[in-house]
């Protein structure tokens, strides 16, 4: 079936949290609106679960729930040279699932291996 007119594609939205989590939320929302005007429909669990749960003790659930969203993505966008413990992760199981990944600096000019 082919993709109506206003079709966005879904990307999830993989940065850092942990550190400086003010700063890389900040951050974070920024990549989320240049997916949306750039015609994406953004997912970036790190903006949505802190808001409701904690990191030092629900963080492995956390992480399974937003595994679960980006399965449902069809591309992974990998923003800026750190790449935290829990971005390896969803690299990892990106890669497994084979899905489309993309790579970003912070000013968000896509990476391209020649």
């Amino acid at each position: 079936m082919p993709k109506r007119k206003n079709y966005r594609t879904m990307v999830y939205i993989c940065s850092p949290f942990l550190g400086d989590e003010a700063g890389n939320i900040e951050k974070a929302k920024y990549y989320c609106r240049v997916a949306v005007d750039r015609g994406f429909m953004p997912v970036a669990s790190h903006l949505l679960y802190p808001q409701f749960m904690d990191d030092l003790t629900e963080r492995e659930v956390a992480m399974q729930m937003a595994l679960v969203l980006m399965g449902k993505c069809e591309e992974v966008w990998v923003i800026g040279k750190t790449i935290s413990a829990g971005m390896a992760i969803e690299i990892e199981q990106a890669e497994y699932w084979h899905k489309r990944i993309r790579y970003f600096d912070e000013q968000m000019k896509e990476l391209i291996d020649d």
